[in-house]
């Protein structure tokens, strides 16, 4: 009676780390798959963008965070992307999804100038 048991129990054992090498193999399995979103930041402080040149690969989603204690924008030149005035600590994101340089400006402070450079 205690070998029927004991081999119950190391069944059990067994069963249960099989769940958990499976399921440990799903989880990785949908990470390895699935892509992983890039960001990057520019801070607008002290009337400039830092860093003033941004290089990332395309599908980048890009934030701007004004640190400045008064209003700016983030206007491309070519009118890809526009953002409302930023107040401080506001933010201001756009998905660079093609390659190219897209230059950008601040429309109430037009010599604050920048650069995203996508690959």
């Amino acid at each position: 009676m205690k070998k029927k048991f004991a081999r119950i129990g190391l069944a059990s054992v067994v069963v249960a780390l099989l769940a958990m090498f499976a399921a440990a193999g799903r989880v990785g399995g949908a990470g390895a798959q699935e892509k992983a979103t890039a960001t990057a930041e520019v801070k607008i402080d002290n009337f400039s963008f830092g860093p003033v040149a941004l290089t990332v690969p395309a599908g980048t989603t890009v934030t701007w965070t004004n640190r400045d204690d008064i209003p700016h924008t983030v206007v491309s030149t070519d009118g890809v992307f526009k953002s409302k005035a930023l107040d401080t600590d506001d933010k201001f994101s756009f998905v660079f999804s093609k390659a190219g340089t897209y230059s950008y400006f601040c429309s109430i402070h037009p010599k604050m100038t920048g650069q995203v450079i996508v690959h």
